[in-house]
């Protein structure tokens, strides 16, 4: 009986292994269900990976990815994440072609649009490949200083969504030249074809495209030497289409134009004389071993919270230093104007974005007739759409940059202010190119030859000259004018003297 229980024990259980049979007979269609659904979620997602990767003009990047990170991350965590992502080539590319209204010229030099993506995004030259391939025609890194620093401490970049701007006090947080000279250098090809003219090609290694260099100066260093401005030119002359100054940031003490006489900052008007006569030597004595091709250009960026007279100062510095070759307005603004909205306004730092426009577009007005057309202007400042672009090429910019709608549009949004721009050159300027725009308002506006300026021996016609000149005929006016009223006075007083006489004789 033992044994009939044991061998009853060794005996499969063929009702169950039937039922498990059976249930493995039956059970595909389920295993298809989730095969079906798992091919489907695979086929979504690589669609929607499609339209991010090929195409910078769909609305998933403006709509759906940029917001999600936004309320996800902090601005300093989102902005990090996004140079890393976009210097890992996972960020789509601008295929489409620029249009014929779009190509402009700086200093003779044809660029596919006059988009530019300003400093600040990518500071330490991680992502300058991925940021040309977004559909930039300048893409601008920095600021670099020539030691490493930390910058200033977190919290220190804000967002204000009510307002579409942007606050930060990084203090130029920068891993120092060689750092920056490393990855410039990875660039470069290894092979050159020998049919390629090496001597002509570009920095930015882009035909029709440009890459500067923002330079700043350490925390540590003597407020008004140019010994760090010149080491940077010195440094990052062979690796950059244009070398920026930067004079105008808020966030690094002296460096921002002075409140009172007694804190000097390096847009003080001798100071900057000096800074600019050095850093056009530095270009030039480093230049002598490049070609003319590779001479970069040189340009100053300053801020816009100047009175009408520190404008006039820089621009007296711009001409009589006889090398800078440009001028980028502006930086961030230290003001807040009445209607910002969010409860970030009163964070201390530069502000950006729509805010900024007004303020950065007032001081284009201002500069333009007081430099010459060979000396162009960049505007930089609250642009957002195609229409702002416009607004400043009218006012005599021969180029804009964008910063803070790019951090909040996403990678789109060099691809969509250009198909806007081509829009409203076509309704509001009949099919006027970008270039042609630009050009009848720095003749009307900028400077002419004709009367003069002395700025080092050159020979130019100044508004400023006219606006002294004014001033002093409007003095002349209103003496003569008081004078005159008094003879009248006194013309009365006699006639009303010998009126009495007449009526006591």
């Amino acid at each position: 009986m033992a044994s009939l229980r044991l061998a009853s024990r060794r005996l499969p259980n063929l009702s169950s292994a039937s039922s498990r049979t059976y249930a493995t007979r039956v059970s595909p269609p389920s295993s298809g269900l989730r095969t079906a659904t798992y091919a489907t979620l695979f086929t979504v997602s690589a669609g929607l990976f499609a339209v991010y990767y090929f195409d910078s003009r769909a609305a998933i990047h403006r709509y759906f990815l940029t917001p999600a990170l936004r309320n996800a991350l902090d601005a300093e965590t989102g902005h990090r994440l996004a140079v890393r992502c976009i210097g890992a080539g996972l960020s789509p590319k601008d295929k489409h072609e620029d249009g014929s209204l779009l190509k402009t010229e700086l200093w003779g030099i044809e660029l596919s649009n006059p988009i530019g993506l300003a400093a600040g995004f990518d500071k330490d030259g991680e992502a300058i490949d991925g940021l040309f391939d977004l559909g930039f025609s300048w893409v601008e890194i920095g600021s670099v200083t020539p030691k490493p620093q930390p910058g200033n401490p977190s919290p220190r970049v804000f967002r204000l969504p009510e307002d579409s701007g942007l606050i930060n006090r990084y203090g130029f947080p920068s891993l120092g030249h060689t750092a920056l000279l490393s990855r410039l250098r990875a660039r470069l090809p290894t092979f050159t074809s020998p049919d390629s003219d090496a001597s002509n090609t570009p920095a930015s290694l882009y035909p029709h495209k440009f890459l500067a260099i923002n330079l700043g100066k350490n925390k540590t260093s003597p407020l008004e030497s140019p010994e760090d401005f010149v080491t940077g030119v010195k440094a990052f002359a062979p690796y950059a289409d244009a070398l920026v100054v930067n004079v105008s940031s808020p966030n690094t003490p002296g460096l921002r134009l002075p409140e009172t006489v007694a804190t000097r900052g390096m847009q003080q008007k001798e100071v900057l004389e000096n800074l600019l006569s050095s850093v056009t030597k530095a270009r030039d004595e480093v230049s002598t071993t490049l070609t003319k091709a590779q001479k970069p250009k040189l340009l100053l960026k300053i801020a816009p919270d100047l009175t009408a007279q520190q404008i006039q100062d820089i621009a007296d510095a711009v001409i009589n230093a006889g090398g800078i070759d440009g001028v980028i307005v502006s930086n961030t603004t230290i003001a807040r104007p009445a209607s910002l909205r969010s409860s970030n306004k009163s964070e201390m730092g530069g502000l950006s974005g729509a805010p900024l426009l007004p303020l950065s577009l007032s001081a284009v007005r201002s500069l333009r007739p007081l430099l010459p057309a060979s000396i162009p202007i960049i505007g930089c400042g609250g642009i957002s759409s195609g229409s702002d672009a416009l607004a400043f090429a009218r006012a005599g910019a021969s180029f804009v940059q964008v910063y803070t709608s790019f951090g909040y549009d996403g990678a789109g949004a060099c691809r969509r202010i250009k198909d806007e721009l081509d829009e409203v050159l076509r309704k509001e300027e009949g099919g006027k190119s970008w270039a042609e725009v630009v050009k009848k308002a720095v003749n009307e506006l900028g400077l002419k030859e004709g009367e003069t300026v002395k700025g080092k021996g050159k020979e130019i016609e100044g508004v400023g000259m006219l606006i002294e000149q004014a001033k002093e005929l409007k003095g002349l006016l209103d003496s003569l004018g008081e004078r005159m009223d008094k003879e009248d006075q006194e013309a009365v007083r006699l006639t009303e003297v010998g009126a009495a006489a007449v009526s006591v004789i």
